[in-house]
């Protein structure tokens, strides 16, 4: 019994130590916890401090873009300075509000005074520019002087973009203010330096822009707050470029720690009713959910932002590291070069290989190119075969010419795949930063401009960008855009036939196939124009198989004697190309003795071997060769005897002067007694007057093509002739002679 009392001092000293240890413990792990809470809350708010402070220069910048669509324009310096009154409302002022959401235009002249005020919407008095005039003098003085500064522009870069841009208060509300001037688009209008028009756009920071913002960054909450109303943490000022305060940006800030307390809070009230060994227990599962938590969340986000492939980081990356780059570049006027990459014959190692072998040589491609730029530099896979790479502190264009040098170098070594060895190579367009005002989007883009100029001049090279790739080459991607739909039967392409007659101008020897597109919006298109696209896009191919194709499957179904077929060079260097047209041939039934082939004088100058086999395999088939526009280009005999044409056709050039000057007369009757000679047929194309005809009889040639006769006509005008609606069948061999 005497031992309780003893026992009690130590149990209670026991307890109190464990409870002591368990508090010390306890509050250890507390203090920790609000630490974390607070450093994690913190670290995410600078974050979407950074984020807001991003979406607001994306703002401005995209206001500029919105404003720079009108004031580089031909007409809009023309009707300004006209007075066009409409005009200018249409497409200046009411249109930046109704299309972009710019709440307030002027346009001011040469000396600064208001021609034209738009707010809102609504066209007002000039004179209303008045209210706003001191907020807005500054940024017009400001590129004033810009204007009449000397032109500064580098070999690698266009010329420097015109505009000057800050942050105003405007009757108490925050905007944000751009000024450019109205410039000419072409060198069909002109304008003296210092007689610029000024196109003045004002868009309030509203709820509108504040939302655009807010969406971007998936931000809750996001609000404009007055100068008069209290300012939390969550919160940017907008300042303008004198440093003034004009109101604050505010959000209800994202607290990841706060929220991961109070997820855990009722596990934690458990561990402290539990007891101390609970807790213990607890806060080691504690630890080990943080940490496969943790580990998840590093390797999604590794996921996210890095090529699975390769390692390298992803386009989403590539973008974030792009804009940060140019960022940081802006302040410290440092260059950025980007280089725009891709292997050149990836597609064939796919299909010759297989898509194991492709992966395998995306990874080689990775390492080569890691192992060949600096650590400071970025390289990036955007998908399939194409690859990025960001080069910081570039001092001149040399130094990206150096680098993309050394890049083809190494990709141009053999790569191990299969246990063979392949080779590649690869194309490279580079742009260059122009400035502080540099766009991430916009130097990407010029980047593929640039590649693209590299493969269409012959691959295995590099491209620096130049401004006049930009607007030709959009044209030719619309058009080739337009035709791959028009070839799919949606867009208007078609095939004509022109008659080729006999001496008496009634019999139909044959007719000439030749493809029109009717566009949709801009209506005949001359055929020269998206021919040169089609082989400049690497369609020709696949047009020429199409025109090929329609034109025999008319012709098996008529008593037409023969139809000819324009073939481009890029056909005839297709090894493949003699057995594509047996297997047209093939499928549509026609006889080869109806089908001709009409090439120019310049493929037979290439001297190809290719070309020369394949010709001779269409010629054994039995399917005519001719030689068109002869007389035009630099004729040979040697390559008449060697590739043995069946046809000449007189170039309608010399046809369009035979009855007025006797030097063409000449040529057309020593051309046509060349081809006697050669005992080849010969056509006389572009025949317009009944004194041509006569002369072309007169001097032997019998087969006869123009507009005097038949201009091109659709398949049912063709077969409604009389010399092909009667009854009967043909006598081709009759024809033919």
């Amino acid at each position: 019994m005497n031992e309780g009392p003893n026992s009690s001092p130590l149990t209670r000293q026991v307890t109190l130590t464990v409870l002591a240890l368990a508090a010390f413990a306890l509050a250890m792990v507390v203090g920790f916890g609000i630490y974390a809470t607070a450093q994690a809350d913190h670290v995410s708010l600078e974050r979407q401090k950074i984020l807001i402070a991003n979406g607001l220069k994306d703002q401005i910048a995209a206001v500029q873009r919105e404003q720079e669509s009108v004031t580089v324009w031909d007409d809009s310096v023309t009707n300004v300075k006209a007075g066009n009154e409409p005009w200018i409302e249409e497409n200046l002022s009411v249109w930046m509000y109704t299309y972009y959401g710019h709440n307030r235009i002027y346009i001011l002249d040469a000396a600064n005074h208001p021609v034209h005020a738009m707010r809102d919407g609504k066209v007002l008095a000039p004179a209303v520019y008045g209210e706003d005039e001191p907020e807005l003098q500054p940024t017009i003085q400001k590129l004033r002087a810009m204007i009449a500064e000397p032109p500064k522009q580098e070999a690698s870069a266009g010329p420097a973009k015109l505009v000057a841009a800050d942050l105003v208060s405007l009757g108490g509300k925050p905007a944000i203010l751009s000024v450019m001037p109205l410039v000419p688009s072409s060198d069909r209008v002109t304008q003296e330096p210092g007689s610029e028009y000024l196109h003045v756009s004002v868009e309030f920071i509203n709820d509108a822009v504040i939302a655009r913002i807010a969406d971007q960054y998936l931000l809750d909450g996001a609000h404009l707050l007055s100068l008069s109303q209290p300012v939390g943490s969550a919160a940017v000022p907008l300042l303008d470029s004198r440093g003034i305060i004009l109101g604050y940006l505010g959000w209800d800030q994202e607290r990841p720690g706060l929220t991961l307390v109070r997820k855990m809070g009722p596990a934690l009230l458990i561990a402290l009713l539990v007891g101390v060994g609970v807790l213990a227990f607890l806060l080691r599962r504690l630890r080990r959910a943080s940490l496969a938590l943790q580990t998840s969340q590093d390797r999604a986000q590794y996921l996210a932002f890095h090529d699975t492939l390769t390692g390298l980081p992803n386009r989403a990356l590539f973008d974030d590291r792009l804009r940060r780059t140019l960022l940081f570049a802006s302040h410290d006027a440092a260059r950025v070069a980007l280089l725009y990459l891709d292997l050149d014959r990836f597609k064939h190692v796919n299909d010759t290989f297989g898509h194991p072998a492709g992966d395998e040589l995306v990874r080689q491609t990775a390492a080569r190119l890691r192992q060949t730029i600096r650590e400071i530099d970025t390289v990036a896979r955007l998908g399939g075969d194409e690859f990025a790479i960001i080069l910081l502190d570039v001092r001149d264009v040399r130094s990206a010419e150096d680098v993309a040098e050394r890049l083809l170098q190494k990709l141009c070594e053999p790569f191990k795949l299969v246990d063979d060895q392949v080779f590649v190579g690869a194309s490279i367009g580079i742009a260059l930063s122009s400035g502080p005002e540099t766009d991430a989007d916009d130097l990407l883009r010029k980047a593929d401009i640039a590649l693209y100029e590299a493969k269409k001049n012959g691959r295995g090279r590099y491209q620096i960008f130049a401004g006049d790739m930009d607007d030709l080459l959009l044209r030719k991607r619309k058009v080739e855009a337009e035709l791959r739909k028009a070839l799919t039967g949606a867009g208007g392409i078609k095939l004509a036939y022109q008659p080729v007659f006999a001496a008496d101008g009634r019999t139909i020897l044959g007719a000439e196939a030749l493809v029109r597109w009717g566009h949709e919006v801009h209506g005949a298109l001359p055929a020269a124009q998206f021919i040169a696209i089609a082989e400049e896009r690497g369609l020709i191919g696949e047009l020429g198989k199409w025109a090929l194709l329609e034109a025999c499957r008319f012709v098996a179904g008529t008593k037409l004697p023969w139809v000819a077929v324009n073939v481009s060079p890029m056909q005839l260097r297709d090894v493949g190309f003699a057995e594509q047209v047996a297997s047209i041939l093939a499928e549509t039934g026609l006889d080869p003795s109806r089908l001709q082939l009409e090439i120019t004088e310049n493929v037979l100058l290439e001297n190809n071997d290719t070309v020369r086999s394949v010709l001779a395999d269409l010629r054994g088939s039995g399917v005519g060769v001719v030689l068109d526009d002869f007389g035009t280009g630099y004729s040979s005999l040697s390559h008449l005897r060697r590739h043995a044409i069946d046809k000449l056709k007189i170039d309608r050039s010399f046809i369009r002067l035979l009855d007025e000057d006797d030097k063409a007369t000449a040529i057309v009757k020593a051309l046509i007694e060349l081809a006697l000679a050669l005992n080849v047929d010969v056509t006389a194309e572009g025949v317009e007057t009944d004194a041509q005809k006569t002369l072309l009889v007169g001097m032997g040639c019998h087969q006869l093509q123009g507009f005097l006769l038949s201009p091109p006509l659709e398949p049912g005008q063709l077969l409604a002739l009389p010399a092909l609606s009667s009854g009967g069948a043909p006598d081709w061999t009759a024809a033919r002679a």
